[in-house]
């Protein structure tokens, strides 16, 4: 409808070198200002390639830091503008259609205490891809842990209840998800197609058998540090 005023929404992507897949990042996310008055921010862990200026051409802000993702995050959460947030890995593109999908969401009052998420999906035909896809949906429905990997569109006043993002190299995502237990999670019918690189150079099987061993050791209360070295 003619003089309806857009809804404010920051996106904050945090990259490291970043460029060979933050094109496509971008393009995904390239007609985002048809429906939202759009504040696109990259925060740049120290990359020394030209991610940075792959953002610039698209008109994304730069805040740059530390190479720490859950830092990156969280820096992001605070400079940002708007009402709401939706954070996307630098190596995610969203499928067509997610701009609308992400409207009705936040057009939907009840919302405003829910969270949601993407789809999971991998840039990859491999059969292994298709399994991992549908083991992470069913994670998905019944432990209610989405990984980073799959976004998460969250308004401000709900991040900022649990406490958002925390400086963690590793394990930021499942540390959100875990505070933001009591509240709903809604799994949004887009598909977020990531990067299949680090499985394909580590084989699917092996990559997704020390991917549990962090998450149970994290679970233990192991320290941060020790995870990411075994994370690799």
């Amino acid at each position: 409808m003619m003089g309806d005023k857009k809804e404010k929404i920051g996106i904050i992507i945090p990259a490291l070198n970043s460029s060979a897949e933050i094109n496509l990042t971008l393009l995904s996310l390239k007609e985002t200002n048809k429906v939202f008055d759009v504040d696109l921010l990259l925060v740049d862990g120290g990359s020394v390639d030209n991610t940075i200026e792959i953002a610039k051409s698209y008109g994304a802000r730069i805040i740059n830091t530390s190479p720490n993702r859950g830092n990156q995050l969280a820096l992001g959460a605070l400079a940002i503008k708007g009402d709401w947030m939706l954070f996307i890995h630098a190596d995610t593109k969203l499928e067509e259609g997610w701009i609308k999908t992400v409207n009705n969401f936040i057009k939907n009052p009840r919302n405003s205490n829910n969270a949601a998420y993407f789809r999971l999906g991998f840039n990859d035909q491999n059969s292994a891809a298709r399994r991992l896809e549908k083991i992470t949906e069913w994670r998905c429905r019944f432990l209610k842990m989405p990984y980073g990997d799959q976004g998460l569109l969250i308004k401000r006043s709900l991040y900022n209840l649990v406490g958002g993002y925390q400086p963690m190299v590793i394990m930021e995502d499942v540390d959100l998800i875990r505070r933001l237990k009591p509240y709903k999670l809604i799994p949004l019918p887009v598909t977020a197609i990531t990067s299949a690189n680090r499985y394909s150079k580590n084989g699917y099987l092996i990559r997704s058998a020390r991917n549990l061993l962090c998450l149970t050791l994290y679970y233990l209360g192991i320290p941060i540090k020790l995870i990411h070295r075994i994370y690799g």
